[in-house]
Formats: C-alpha cells, sequence, structure tokens
C-alpha cells in the first residue's frame, strides 16, 4: 500500500512567529538597577573577607619579629611567612624554625624544634644532647653554650605529643628549658628560611 500526500495549491504553510519576550520599558539600555549592583559588591564583599580569613589561619600569614631569643638567625622588627600549609600534612620536624603559642603568658613566640614526642634531651657542658648524641648547631654563632639556668647537667624526657624548643640566642631566650615541653597544638606553623 502506497500512500502519497500532496498538498493543494493555495493551501502553503507560513512559519509560525515566535512570541516576543516582554520589554522592560523602565530601564535605560546598559544600565544595571542601584540594587542588583549593591547585592553584587555585598556578595564580592563577603566572599573577599572569606577567603582572607581561611588563607590567613590556613595557609600563609605575615609575622613580625619582636625580641632577640632568635638571634642570629631571625632579627627584631623582621618581617617573614608563616606557613601553615605543610603541619596539616606532616608534624613538626627537628631544627624547624616555628611560630607557637607560648604555654607562659599565651602570647606567640618563635623557637627552633630541638626534640619531638619520646626524646631525651640532655644538657651537658654547655651542649645539647638528643638521645645521647650531641646535636649539632650550624645556625648558632661559634662557641654559643646553652645553659639550663638550673643544674649543670639535666635530663628531660618528651611525653606523647610534646616538642622541646629553644631559641637561637640561648642566653636570652625562654622556652623549653622554662616552661617544659610545646604540645602539637600550640605550634602553629613554620617560617620557612
Amino acid at each position: 500500500m502506497n500512500l502519497k500526500l500532496e498538498m493543494a495549491p493555495g493551501q502553503e504553510t507560513a512559519p509560525t512567529a515566535l512570541p516576543c519576550l516582554p520589554t522592560n520599558r523602565t530601564r535605560k539600555a546598559g544600565r544595571i538597577p542601584a540594587k542588583q549592583t549593591f547585592g553584587q559588591l555585598v556578595i564580592i564583599a563577603v566572599l573577599s573577607t572569606a577567603s582572607y580569613y581561611l588563607f590567613s589561619h590556613f595557609f600563609l600569614e605575615s609575622v613580625q619579629v619582636t625580641g632577640v631569643s632568635m638571634t642570629p638567625t631571625l632579627q627584631d622588627g623582621e618581617q617573614y611567612v608563616l606557613n601553615r600549609w605543610p603541619y596539616l600534612f606532616r608534624a613538626p620536624q627537628h631544627g624547624e624554625v616555628v611560630v607557637l603559642k607560648d604555654p607562659e603568658d599565651h602570647g606567640f613566640a618563635v623557637k627552633r624544634i630541638i626534640a619531638t614526642a619520646g626524646e631525651a634531651i640532655q644538657f651537658k657542658n654547655g651542649e645539647v644532647y638528643v638521645n645521647s648524641k650531641k646535636l649539632v648547631e650550624p645556625y648558632l654563632n661559634a662557641g654559643t653554650t646553652t645553659p639550663t639556668f638550673s643544674r649543670p647537667e639535666e635530663q628531660l624526657i618528651l611525653f606523647g605529643n610534646g616538642y622541646f624548643v629553644l631559641g637561637d640566642n640561648r642566653w636570652n631566650s625562654a622556652d623549653s628549658r622554662f616552661y617544659g615541653a610545646v604540645p602539637r597544638k600550640n605550634i602553629l606553623g613554620l617560617i620557612p628560611l
């Protein structure tokens, strides 16, 4: 069965016209209403503030050294970058210069990590020993000694998540010799040198 459809002459179909979208006669060409502009500015301000907060509290932050406890490595008044990023993925390591919350006055301090959890610290004749091995400290001035401010020889064992920190200016630094091990939660980040 073959069907053949033909159109009768004069019955051509005209294309259907699409309906026009209504126009806003009150808005001038190219102008954005003040409400919309204000809303966009508020969104940009909120996003900018949130980005700054997240970036500075979880990644990088500018810090200024106050005091001489890290001389000769860091000088009073110098600016450095506090990098929080590495400690999101790993623990602080020996020899790193870190910013921490001081356990005594709850301010901020810059110190060097000398020992980590469970290691034995011994001071003997002005030298520092970690697990009975003399600590090699090329960052100190030649002839620098480390006093204990108590007995001539002292040993301290760190437990849990404590870190033993010292300032590089060993004769003028309040550090773990005074307040003991620093908990991991008090270490905010490192200063890359």
